[in-house]
């Protein structure tokens, strides 16, 4: 019986899970796998920090994994577009199937790779791309299958929900709340990938080839970080039961696919209002099931580990295949949200097409409107602070503001650009 030869490219926190957890679940791979599972080479910046056992290869040059003589898996846990997508690639042409981590290459790279393993005959799985442990890709592409994906909304960088949550949690500014993150290996040195969305929108974007069949265009997607939340706005929000969230959101309407990944406002009513700390979660609306919500650890060695192995046994039957969906997406008018404005302006002009809907004197506006106006009114006035919010609230919440003491002017003609 021969074993499942397997070679890892990378030895940081996701690579040495994974080796741990293969040689600590043998028993149970070969039951599912029919075969051992053996970890060939390991491919390391510095050979001489790393001791393993005399079988497997140790190298830090990539060549020497490929002239590997048994050679069946490989499994990418590199940071950045390079080398990792450049060795994958030479991996398929090897005859290898392929399993990454990589959220950053894989967004850039993923349509490719997969149709480069389709062309080669050989499979392959990127699970562990998207929220860590959640397996949020096969239960889209295996799961729901006959549904139709009409919305994704989720939390997929634990580092910002645990600054979020420890703001709230605890009443410390940003940057306290963030010093902490990084004491406890949450947050990197550099934390900039992290706090201002670049992560959570690479991510964005695997989930949206997933359901969509295609990515929006980069440039129109809104990505913003939650840096410039501070502490009061953090305290104003809990004191009206609403929790700010930093989310990524994906839908197909009349203007074509849309997303944003954005701190967003949400109210107890809402999957996404209880998943607190460096948990993550991705809540799906499909055409027949309705609503479906998954939640767990979203990065972390073992989590990440699980993904990546479990992808391991997908190979073997098969289910690790190509990237596309086929949809029929029902296009739908583009709907109205609600919105909380916070400002000191006094000169701020609404237009007629935003509907004021309540207010909290010399504190905030609320607001229903299309996402289009909603951006027309920040192109005229960039200092705003406008949150989306999420979930429905009390059908008392809003009867108590009054809008006749309100110190934001109405009137028909609008400034340029509104």
């Amino acid at each position: 019986m021969a074993d499942i030869h397997v070679a890892l490219l990378g030895f940081g926190t996701v690579g040495k899970g994974v080796y741990e957890t293969i040689n600590a679940h043998q028993a149970r791979l070969k039951a599912l796998l029919g075969k051992n599972v053996k970890v060939a080479g390991i491919l390391v910046r510095n050979v001489e920090k790393h001791h393993l056992d005399d079988d497997v290869l140790l190298t830090s040059n990539f060549e020497d994994i490929l002239n590997l003589p048994k050679l069946d898996v490989v499994i990418e846990a590199i940071v950045g577009r390079e080398p990792g997508y450049s060795y994958l690639k030479k991996s398929i042409e090897r005859g290898c199937h392929i399993i990454t981590a990589n959220k950053e290459m894989f967004a850039y790279h993923g349509n490719e790779l997969l149709e480069y393993a389709s062309r080669h005959q050989v499979a392959c799985g990127f699970e562990a791309t998207v929220a860590g442990g959640i397996p949020a890709i096969q239960t889209l592409r295996t799961l729901l299958n006959v549904n139709k994906i009409e919305r994704i909304e989720g939390i997929v960088n634990g580092t910002s929900n645990y600054i979020l949550t420890k703001m709230r949690e605890d009443g410390v500014t940003f940057q306290e709340a963030l010093q902490g993150a990084q004491e406890l290996g949450y947050a990197e040195a550099d934390p900039t990938n992290d706090i201002e969305g670049h992560d959570a929108f690479y991510k964005a974007m695997v989930l949206s080839q997933i359901a969509f069949g295609e990515q929006p265009e980069w440039k129109t997607v809104n990505r913003k970080g939650i840096s410039a939340i501070s502490h009061s706005q953090i305290r104003l929000f809990s004191e009206w039961g609403l929790r700010v969230k930093h989310v990524i959101s994906l839908e197909k309407g009349t203007r074509g696919l849309a997303c944003s990944v954005k701190p967003v406002l949400v109210s107890p009513s809402h999957p996404l209002y209880s998943v607190e700390g460096v948990q993550n979660a991705v809540s799906i609306e499909a055409d027949i099931v309705g609503n479906i919500t998954l939640q767990g650890p979203g990065a972390g060695k073992f989590p990440t580990a699980s993904a990546i192995v479990e992808d391991l046994i997908q190979l073997n039957t098969k289910q690790v295949c190509y990237f596309e969906r086929e949809q029929n997406v029902r296009f739908k008018k583009e709907p109205y949200h609600n919105w909380i404005l916070l400002s000191k302006q006094t000169n701020v002009f609404i237009p007629d097409s935003i509907e004021v809907t309540g207010r909290v004197p010399e504190r905030a506006l609320f607001l229903k409107a299309k996402e289009k106006d909603i951006e027309r009114l920040l192109v005229a006035y960039p200092a705003l602070n406008i949150y989306q919010l999420y979930g429905q609230v009390s059908p008392g919440f809003l009867e108590n503001l009054s809008l006749k003491e309100s110190r934001f002017k109405r009137k028909a003609a609008v400034p340029k650009g509104v």
